[in-house]
């Protein structure tokens, strides 16, 4: 089992900045990838970025050039930076992790952490 404990959120104004932590820890074996997702009210759950082992990124169109996802191996920790946020990210957001322990893969999430962005 692992364990996903997300930090970070809050309520910004529009324009502003959030950074969104999330530490990872149990039997984590090694980490293939790890990723953001968030879900706002009535909407389906959407990848937002991903960041693989070897440090490759993927982003969805919405938040490309605002959004950097960065990982520190050393601390099982993904990094969400949110800049010139609008009320559009408004969501629930959720770490993912997708990783292998002896021969089976697993998928780990968070709790989920509340950001919220004022016009």
């Amino acid at each position: 089992q692992v364990q996903l404990v997300e930090s970070g959120g809050g309520l910004v104004q529009a324009g502003g900045s959030l950074r969104l932590s999330c530490v990872v820890s149990g039997s984590i074996g090694s980490i293939n990838a790890m990723d953001w997702y968030r879900q706002a009210p009535g909407k389906q759950r959407e990848l937002v970025a991903t960041i693989t082992s070897g440090g490759s990124t993927n982003y969805a169109d919405s938040v490309k050039g605002r959004f950097t996802i960065s990982r520190d191996s050393a601390k099982n920790t993904v990094y969400l930076q949110m800049n010139s946020l609008i009320p559009e990210d408004t969501a629930v957001y959720y770490c993912h992790v997708r990783g292998i322990r002896g021969l089976r893969w697993y998928d780990g999430w968070g709790q989920g952490t509340q950001v919220t962005v004022s016009s």
